[in-house]
């Protein structure tokens, strides 16, 4: 996972705060939407929303969005959201997984699709990718949550797989399907997390240099900018010297 973690740590500090932020927000919100829509729209009653909202909060978004967010999966005007994922190679061979939620799959795959000719990668076969990621449950904590004998102990109480600590904080993994209830009883014993999500999880990474990393970096910045993209993942990791001269 050292790829993708790194790639959260470069991103940050790239800039663009405010674009970010309005992009964020509406994909945010575009969850929301549809969660609310494939469930019950209270978040106490449906698992996906909760979670949904957790992250929306969790990234500081107003809680006036997000009651608009839900309400606008009740109103007739919802969009009709389909959800999608594509699979691909970036530069230096690196596997590259993309979720979006789109009204319009034909623009979405052509976006998609053009993106990663322009960048030096191409568009593969849906699982042509997959293989090489597990599908997991995240959920994030800073450091100040606890000592790593604390969260560990927590998140075995709680049915978690795994935990990853460092300086950074606790990244806690667990199975899909038990996602909502290992935050939840996480929640009780080390307060609300960070982030509580269902990612891509690299089994096998792929190492870059700086050449393959600096046309990776604007590849991946290139798909994130797509409206219609909700999540970039890609298996690679990188020497600290080539992320300092990214």
């Amino acid at each position: 996972m050292a790829g993708h973690s790194k790639w959260a740590n470069i991103q940050h500090r790239k800039g663009k705060q405010d674009a970010a932020r309005s992009r964020l927000f509406s994909r945010l919100a575009r969850e929301i939407t549809v969660a609310a829509k494939l469930g019950d729209p209270d978040p106490d009653k449906n698992p996906r929303l909760r979670l949904a909202v957790r992250e929306a909060k969790s990234n500081s978004m107003p809680k006036d969005v997000i009651e608009r967010a839900i309400a606008k999966a009740r109103g007739a005007d919802a969009e009709a959201l389909e959800e999608i994922r594509y699979e691909g190679y970036g530069p230096g061979g690196v596997a590259i997984i993309v979720e979006a939620l789109t009204d319009n799959r034909n623009r979405t795959a052509s976006n998609v699709r053009a993106v990663f000719a322009r960048n030096g990668g191409s568009l593969a076969e849906t699982g042509a990718v997959a293989f090489m990621f597990e599908r997991k449950g995240q959920v994030g904590y800073l450091p100040a949550a606890g000592d790593a004998e604390r969260v560990l102990e927590a998140a075995i109480e709680a049915g978690a797989e795994d935990v990853e600590s460092g300086e950074d904080g606790h990244t806690i993994w667990c199975a899909v399907g038990d996602l909502y209830e290992v935050s939840r009883a996480l929640e009780q014993s080390l307060g609300e997390p960070e982030s509580a999500r269902l990612v891509w999880k690299p089994s096998t990474v792929t190492a870059v240099d700086l050449e393959p990393a600096e046309r990776l970096m604007k590849l991946i910045e290139a798909l994130e900018d797509d409206d219609d993209v909700q999540t970039v993942t890609a298996n690679f990791e990188m020497t600290d010297e080539v992320m300092a001269a990214l």
